[in-house]
C-alpha cells in the first residue's frame, strides 16, 4: 500500500508525548518520515535512546510527565533546541487494570495524572507558541472505551472521557487563535504491549466478531490518521473526535 506525503508537515516542529514505546515510537517515525523537526519524551532513558537511534535527528529527553516541573522544563527545552512547537500529540497514557474498589486514592490521582492532567498541562503550556506563530494543531489520544466503560479501567476511561471533553472546549476557546484541537480514539491496537499482556488468541477471536473489518489494527494505521489531522489537509476540522476501531463502535 502506498500512503500519502503532506508537504505541510515538513519542518513543522512536532513534539510527542509517550514517544518511546508503543503508538508514540510509530508517531515519531511516522512524522519523521515526513521530514518533520520530532521531539519526544518518554519515562524509560533505554527506550528514548532506542527510538532516537532509528530517527537520527529527533530531539528527545527522558521524562516522567507526571512530574510537572520536570514536564514543562522538557516542553520549554524541546521548544528551545528546535523550535517553537506546531502540533503537539498529546499521546502518553497508562491502561492498567484495576478493579475500581481497588483503586484507592493514590491509584486514581496517579491515573488522572499521567492519562489527563499531562494532556492538559502540555497543552496550555505550548498554546502561546502557536498562538504567536498564527496557528497550530493539537491531537489527544483517547480511546474507544471512554465509550464502552470496559471493566478495570475505571481511572483509564474516567481520563479518556475527560479528554474528549476537554478537546471541544480548548479548540472553541483556541479556534479564534487558529489553533486547531481534536481527539483520535483507537480501538485495539496492536503494540507489544498488548501482545504481552492482554492479546491472547482468544481475545483477540472475540474482537473479531465484534468488529466490522475483519483486521488488526496496528500504530501505524492511527499514525496516518494523525498525520492528516495534524496536516493543513484537514485545516477546517476541530473539536472533533476521530475513531478508527475497525467498526467496533
Amino acid at each position: 500500500m502506498v500512503f500519502a506525503t503532506y508537504p505541510s508537515l515538513k519542518d513543522k516542529v512536532v513534539f510527542i508525548t509517550g514517544g518511546g514505546s508503543g503508538i508514540g515510537a510509530t508517531f515519531v517515525a511516522e512524522f519523521h518520515a515526513q521530514g518533520a523537526k520530532v521531539g519526544f519524551v518518554s519515562r524509560s532513558p533505554q527506550e528514548c535512546q532506542k527510538v532516537a537511534d532509528a530517527n537520527p535527528g529527533v530531539w528527545f529527553q527522558p521524562c516522567d510527565v507526571t512530574d510537572v516541573p520536570a514536564f514543562k522544563t522538557a516542553l520549554k527545552s524541546c521548544a528551545e533546541t528546535i523550535g517553537t512547537i506546531d502540533i503537539l500529540i498529546n499521546n502518553v497514557a497508562n491502561d492498567t487494570r484495576k478493579p475500581a474498589i481497588e483503586t484507592d486514592d493514590r491509584a486514581w490521582r496517579d491515573g488522572l495524572a499521567v492519562n489527563l492532567d499531562a494532556a492538559f498541562i502540555a497543552a496550555r503550556e505550548t498554546y502561546p507558541g502557536m498562538k504567536a506563530k498564527g496557528g497550530g494543531v493539537i491531537v489527544n489520544i483517547s480511546s474507544i472505551n471512554s465509550i464502552l466503560g470496559p471493566p478495570e479501567l475505571v481511572t483509564y476511561v474516567a481520563a479518556k472521557g475527560a479528554i474528549d471533553a476537554m478537546t471541544r472546549t480548548l479548540a472553541r476557546e483556541w479556534g479564534p487563535d487558529n489553533v486547531r484541537v481534536n481527539t483520535l480514539s483507537p480501538g485495539w491496537i496492536i503494540t507489544e504491549r498488548q501482545l504481552k499482556l492482554w492479546l491472547t488468541p482468544e481475545a483477540e477471536a472475540e474482537w473479531m466478531k465484534l468488529v466490522a473489518l475483519k483486521k488488526r489494527i496496528y500504530p501505524s494505521d492511527v499514525a496516518h490518521l494523525c498525520m492528516f489531522l495534524a496536516a493543513d489537509d484537514s485545516a477546517l476540522i476541530t473539536g472533533q473526535n476521530f475513531i478508527i476501531d475497525g467498526g467496533r463502535t
